[in-house]
């Protein structure tokens, strides 16, 4: 039970949706979305295919407890070789949408082929049919959903889209779902737009049944209340969404700041959560306007914000005034502090864009970070940037850009490469903060040493939500290590990725790991699914999808050289800051890690442990 245990098949060069049954034994396995996904993914693809070639595959997928009770469980992911990276792609998203895709009675959707004209598909219960895309092709994430809604006459269908980014090749383009939600990084929106998919639509009735619908209830209820009763997730979150963190991150000497050149940000305060709840002085309203929530979700840690009218990026735009999808932490970091700019207006109109055009913020940002770098150097001058001053601080630089990028114009469409080849190209490779190409999230790793290893050893590339240690050594959950030193951090990387693996899987939101733990997790799996799944198993199954991922990225070329950071972490200490002095000691704690994960000192698993998990 819980798993609706039905693929749909949906050849896009042939234009065919076929039914067929889910994989029991790898289910037992993997458990569902990230974990079995990822094993339908490297059975069926070539780990050195073209992320932009028809034989790469793109698989949406969702977790056993997705359209359940289950607080939070709403989510689904993206998985494919990523069009930014390279490496295996596994990209998270919330809203309404996974549930909607359960409901219809799938477990996951398998694109291959390419189709040689635009199409979206139409899912309606189980009516699966792909339709002619041309009256959406060319048009933003917003207007596709509200296009699809109104042509089949149902504002209850849900839709997963790309933008114009994802069809001009922006190498971070997303897959947006309900206007303002994203599969966010490693440019799965990408791969989605190279086989000229630009939708997915769909309504579903049917309902999720779990194995003991008693017990399952039971342990929901348990789950919600610790939710409740936990400051992060039933006070934090709610109140100030992730945004709670701004301030937090800058006071800890690790924000980083104009392309990682420093590590705390003086305009930090004016794009924090606080700002974003202050009245305006020009109109008394503020910035946000109240929180939102996903799919079964009771910490609604969403935003909806608005822009203040008079502003020169919205004044004669209305469409723009009063979006959903206010500023989270990330985004905020990567369009404000990477960039420098501190202007609150700006940041949430560049956001909104991302939205639009279905592109990720933080991947733009940090590349627009690296672009000012190259321009405040010389690097690049005005001739090369169409007559932009890429100066950082400059918000009317980084508005123009966004609108550039989303539709790979100018010279947006070298902001849309990413920092790592807009760096190559220019000369200055160091100058891209990123890790197997994908750029950093909002956290320096020098005045957070564990970020260090979990960026160098993630494997989408530079992740947060692979190995959240901030939670560990800035927020003590769930015991307190200290940031500033690097003893003892390889074996919390690992047990923050296994579990994260497993947390994924589910079909969760991995911010209920602010106050669950597996044990908490254990109880509702083990009620919904057929099978036994205890903490222990769950461990297992969160190793044993780490390692998958780790041996696909071997097969594909990656090594342990590939896990490593820039120079500038490596070598440039933190100017300002607790972490005054300190660069990160990666070089202490990555042979560690490697010994903790059975792996050789050439970072590849052992025969042991892939014999061990079974692999």
């Amino acid at each position: 039970m819980a798993w609706a245990k039905n693929i749909l098949r949906v050849n896009l060069t042939s234009g065919t949706c076929t039914n067929e049954p889910l994989n029991m034994d790898w289910a037992m396995k993997y458990l569902g979305q990230r974990g079995l996904a990822t094993k339908y993914f490297v059975e069926e693809v070539d780990p050195k295919v073209d992320p932009l070639s028809p034989d790469n595959k793109l698989i949406m997928t969702t977790g056993p407890l997705t359209g359940t009770c289950a607080s939070t469980a709403g989510r689904y992911s993206v998985v494919t070789k990523g069009a930014l990276t390279g490496a295996i792609a596994c990209s998270n998203s919330g809203g309404f949408f996974g549930n909607e895709m359960k409901n219809a009675g799938y477990d996951m959707i398998i694109f291959e082929g390419k189709s040689d004209k635009p199409v979206y598909l139409m899912i309606q219960d189980d009516d699966a049919q792909l339709l002619d895309a041309s009256a959406y092709w060319g048009g933003s994430t917003w207007d596709t959903e509200e296009g699809i809604k109104k042509a089949h006459g149902d504002p209850q269908i849900r839709v997963a889209s790309i933008g114009v980014s994802g069809e001009q090749g922006v190498k971070y383009a997303c897959v947006v779902n309900d206007m303002d939600r994203a599969a966010g990084r490693s440019g799965v929106g990408t791969v989605m737009g190279s086989k000229n998919l630009k939708a997915v639509g769909i309504r579903g009735t049917k309902g999720v049944p779990v194995a003991d619908a008693t017990a399952f209830l039971s342990a929901v209820d348990a789950g919600k209340a610790v939710l409740a009763e936990n400051a992060v997730t039933g006070q934090g979150l709610p109140a100030f969404g992730t945004q709670v963190l701004m301030n937090v991150i800058n006071e800890t000497g690790a924000l980083p700041t104009r392309n990682h050149t420093d590590v705390q940000f003086e305009g930090a305060n004016n794009i924090s959560a606080e700002a974003m709840a202050e009245p305006r002085e020009s109109d008394g309203k503020p910035n946000l306007v109240r929180n939102q929530a996903c799919f079964g979700c009771t910490i609604a840690c969403g935003r909806v914000s608005t822009v203040e009218r008079t502003h020169y990026t919205v004044k004669d735009r209305p469409e723009y005034q009063n979006a959903s999808g206010g500023l989270e932490y990330e985004a905020a970091w990567a369009l404000g502090a990477a960039t420098g700019v501190d202007d609150l207006n700006a940041l949430t109109f560049a956001n909104f864009i991302c939205n639009e055009q279905g592109y990720d913020p933080i991947s733009f940002g940090a590349t627009v970070g690296a672009a000012m770098e190259l321009f405040e150097t010389g690097v690049i001058t005005t001739a090369d940037t169409d007559g932009l001053e890429l100066k950082f601080g400059s918000a009317e630089a980084l508005t123009t850009l966004a609108e550039l990028t989303g539709k790979g114009e100018g010279f947006g469409a070298e902001i849309g490469l990413g920092s790592k080849l807009l760096c190559e190209k220019h000369g200055k490779p160091e100058l891209s903060m990123s890790v197997k190409g994908q750029e950093f999230p909002a956290y320096d790793s020098r005045g957070i040493q564990g970020m260090g290893l979990t960026y160098a050893t993630s494997n989408r590339g530079a992740c947060h939500l692979r190995s959240y240690t901030v939670a560990s050594e800035i927020l003590g959950i769930p015991e307190k290590t200290d940031p500033l030193e690097t003893d003892g951090k390889a074996g919390l990387v690992k047990a923050f990725q296994d579990a994260t693996a497993a947390f994924d899987s589910a079909g969760l939101c991995i911010f209920t790991s602010f106050a669950w733990t597996l044990d908490d997790v254990a109880p509702q799996l083990d009620a919904a699914c057929d099978g036994d799944w205890s903490t222990e198993t769950l461990l297992e199954v969160g190793e044993r999808i780490w390692n998958l991922e780790r041996k696909f990225n071997n097969d594909a070329g990656f090594t342990a050289a590939d896990d490593n950071l820039p120079g500038r972490l490596l070598k440039d200490a933190a100017k300002t800051g607790p972490a005054k002095g300190l660069t990160n000691g990666l070089d202490k704690m990555l042979p560690e890690y490697y010994e903790l994960r059975g792996w050789t000192a050439d970072g590849v698993p052992s025969n042991e442990t892939l014999d061990r998990l079974a692999l």
